[in-house]
């Protein structure tokens, strides 16, 4: 019997999840055996779960699971450096050139274990079957616009939280521009799912957005145009080819841009199309100041989503329930392509 365990994520912040009871109930009723950690942080209550069927394990017991267990989180795995010997379905951040990736691939050639990456679950065109990217936007232009606020009044952006809903974020945003005029705000990639997600929050809140796409950067660059603009939200994951938006030249070059909101957030990677920034940002400091006059503040927050975990839960695992269903046949479909993949990255370390 197949057996799919969802794990209790371990990273700071993260309360999502990529099953819903509701999810789980069909995954049991087509007689795949459902294993849900307990979880002390997890947006969607444990009683849901038990409701629809599944097992109770303990929190973070997942290293303990049978051996057959396909292990299911979202986030990074505790860097502990020991071996992994279960299928796991999560987030790897590892094929991109990424140092911690590299290791994460290590510890797999180790145990003997395999990563379905959930960025490379791919349909038969190579378009991922399900994605946060829509609330990656929504939340991460909205936090862009709280570092915009922030500069505004002679300072930086201060810590972030979740929040209950959509509309709650909104109420919060508008008291935090109360008084101000709006930006200009620039989106590559607008035609995508984060795109959009950001796109969306922007027209909300009365922001101008120039929407840029495939076409609009297709010559290469360079890209004057963005250094036009106050806030530039890029949404295009990095990947060999992608052409720089912002040159580490642009911090000293004349500009109005005075705020990076790097939604994509990807900047170990060797393909980052921003060049001013190093290293992510996090809820405590979302907002990193790379020049000082004028300002040039990166947000680049990995895990945006989880500002808002429950909608976002709740769109992700609808979209991903369908391939959860095929979990029986591992050798087709996403699974065999993820695999595939897997497979040969591996063969490189």
């Amino acid at each position: 019997m197949t057996h799919l365990w969802v794990r209790a994520e371990q990273r700071p912040n993260e309360e999502r999840v990529g099953l819903t009871p509701e999810g789980a109930a069909e995954l049991v009723r087509t007689g795949i055996r459902v294993t849900v950690e307990r979880s002390s942080v997890r947006a969607i209550p444990l009683e849901g779960y038990v409701d629809a069927g599944c097992e109770i394990a303990a929190e973070n017991s997942w290293p303990q699971a049978p051996a057959d267990a396909i292990i299911f989180g979202l986030k990074e795995l505790p860097e502990d450096g020991t071996p992994l010997t279960h299928r796991h379905i999560m987030f790897g951040h590892a094929y991109k050139g990424q140092p911690a990736g590299r290791v994460l691939l290590q510890r797999f050639k180790a145990g003997g274990g395999t990563l379905y990456d959930l960025e490379y679950l791919v349909d038969e065109t190579g378009r991922r079957v399900a994605a946060f990217g829509y609330w990656a936007g929504y939340a991460g232009a909205a936090v862009s616009l709280k570092c915009w606020a922030a500069q505004q009044r002679a300072g930086i952006a201060g810590p972030v939280h979740k929040v209950a809903s959509k509309e709650a974020l909104l109420q919060e945003l508008a008291a935090d521009l109360a008084g101000l005029g709006r930006p200009r705000a620039i989106i590559i990639g607008a035609l995508g799912r984060v795109g959009t997600g950001a796109a969306d929050l922007c027209d909300a809140m009365g922001v101008p957005v120039t929407k840029w796409d495939m076409a609009e950067t297709a010559h290469g660059g360079p890209f004057p145009e963005v250094l036009q603009h106050e806030i530039f939200l890029n949404c295009i994951l990095a990947r060999p080819g992608c052409p720089v938006f912002v040159p580490a030249s642009a911090k000293t070059a004349p500009r109005k841009l005075t705020v990076i909101g790097d939604i994509a957030c990807d900047p170990t990677s060797d393909f980052s199309p921003i060049k001013v920034y190093d290293r992510a940002t996090d809820w405590a400091a979302p907002a990193l100041r790379v020049h000082d006059a004028p300002p040039l503040d990166v947000m680049a927050i990995d895990n945006l989503p989880s500002l808002m975990p429950v909608e976002s839960s709740q769109d992700y695992a609808a979209q991903l329930l369908p391939s959860l269903l095929t979990l029986t046949d591992l050798d087709k479909g996403v699974w065999g392509r993820a695999k595939a993949e897997f497979d040969r990255h591996i063969a490189t370390i």
